[in-house]
């Protein structure tokens, strides 16, 4: 079955992760997407691990479902290429700072001069009526401006550390492809394309301040900024008899079964910490650290059967090698083993949800280099067909 985004062209000119990331999304749906690299190719390509050159196991899993074409955009032939694809497609977006985007002279303005209904999406690090807008953008740096280091030293041991995901490219991408769908509806219903301008570092300052702004929230402020429970030291992995158990013990209900569980079924009625959710949040260190205590006491084990036995959320602490064992993603058959043209049998991470009818799918593995310049710009009137 076609995907539910069979028909939209996507014009895709980024690279690393964060533009991948997104048309990969939209990709899977069904769309149509044309991936434009330079002649040495997106650098992802060259991260490694790899089994051939320019096939990093990174890239594979941020291409598929796209088609490669190599053009250098500083060649006005190959500009010319570019634009001849652009007026036949519905979404033109780039990763490129505009800047280097007008000195292409391939800018919003100048690709909607030859598709006037372009959808012309720019994924930058800041936005562009700010004083950072001209500053170079990665996952590291919007994760320090956003405070992200600076909480992980408050609740560890004082070092700003960067979380080891690259999470901001990946939250800033899922962004962008809801951006993409939800221009691409506006266009539907009025026939009209736009600019669209998704910025790092506004994207993922709301997912720290959401939480985080707290008292500061009033004008003035009524408290200090901060989510006591999300900064409490105590809140980690909790060590057991013979490893670790995560569980988060959160509602009034649970917090009954979780001290009838180990023998304290009085502590809810006599200590005021626990009266009600709001009391629990001021102390909520303190009683975090009265769960470790306990779950020192009993194996993993037991403690994954007993939490969940009392409706308390509970879930194994994996390694990046057991997670690949786990029998939930299994059973959805997540990782899937296929056969890639040039790079053999490998595992590859289901496309995103279940559904009905239309569902997502992979069906074409991440492209050699420019494997489909000569079929893709043979097939575009006045295009020079270039050599990959």
């Amino acid at each position: 079955m076609a995907g539910p985004l069979a028909g939209l062209r996507i014009l895709d000119l980024t690279s690393v992760l964060m533009g991948p990331f997104a048309t990969q999304i939209l990709g899977d749906l069904g769309a149509e997407v044309t991936k434009i690299e330079p002649p040495e190719g997106d650098p992802v390509r060259h991260l490694g691990p790899w089994r051939h050159p320019g096939m990093s196991a990174c890239f594979l899993h941020v291409n598929r479902n796209k088609r490669s074409v190599v053009l250098d955009l500083k060649k006005p032939e190959d500009r010319a290429s570019v634009l001849a694809l652009a007026a036949q497609t519905e979404v033109f977006v780039t990763n490129v700072r505009p800047a280097a985007m007008a000195r292409l002279r391939l800018s919003y303005e100048e690709v909607a001069a030859v598709h006037p209904g372009i959808i012309y999406v720019a994924l930058v690090g800041y936005g562009q009526d700010g004083p950072y807008a001209d500053r170079a953008a990665y996952d590291d740096m919007i994760q320090a401006v956003c405070a992200i280091p600076s909480l992980i030293a408050q609740v560890g041991d004082g070092v700003p550390r960067y979380v080891p995901l690259a999470i901001v490219d990946r939250i800033v991408g899922q962004a962008a492809a809801t951006a993409i769908l939800a221009a691409f509806v506006h266009k539907q219903r009025t026939g009209r394309g736009q600019y669209v301008e998704v910025p790092m570092f506004e994207t993922m300052a709301p997912y720290v301040l959401a939480e985080h702004l707290s008292g500061h929230t009033y004008v003035p402020p009524i408290g200090e900024p901060g989510y006591l429970r999300l900064l409490a030291s105590s809140r980690q992995a909790y060590a057991t008899r013979d490893g670790h158990v995560c569980t988060i013990v959160y509602t009034d209900k649970q917090w009954r079964s979780f001290f009838q569980l180990i023998g304290q079924p009085e502590r809810c009625s006599t200590d005021p910490r626990l009266a009600d959710i709001a009391s629990r949040t001021r102390h909520i260190s303190d009683l975090y650290a009265d769960v470790a205590a306990a779950l020192k006491n009993e194996t993993t084990a037991y403690w994954l059967e007993a939490l969940a036995r009392a409706d308390i959320p509970v879930m194994p602490l994996h390694t990046l090698h057991s997670i690949q064992n786990d029998p939930h993603l299994k059973a959805v058959n997540f990782f899937r083993e296929v056969e890639h043209p040039t790079e053999g049998r490998m595992v590859e991470l289901a496309p995103i949800g279940r559904w009905s009818d239309s569902p997502p799918d992979a069906p074409s593995p991440a492209p050699t280099l420019g494997q489909h310049t000569a079929e893709i710009l043979g097939a575009v009137s006045g295009c020079a067909v270039l050599a990959p």
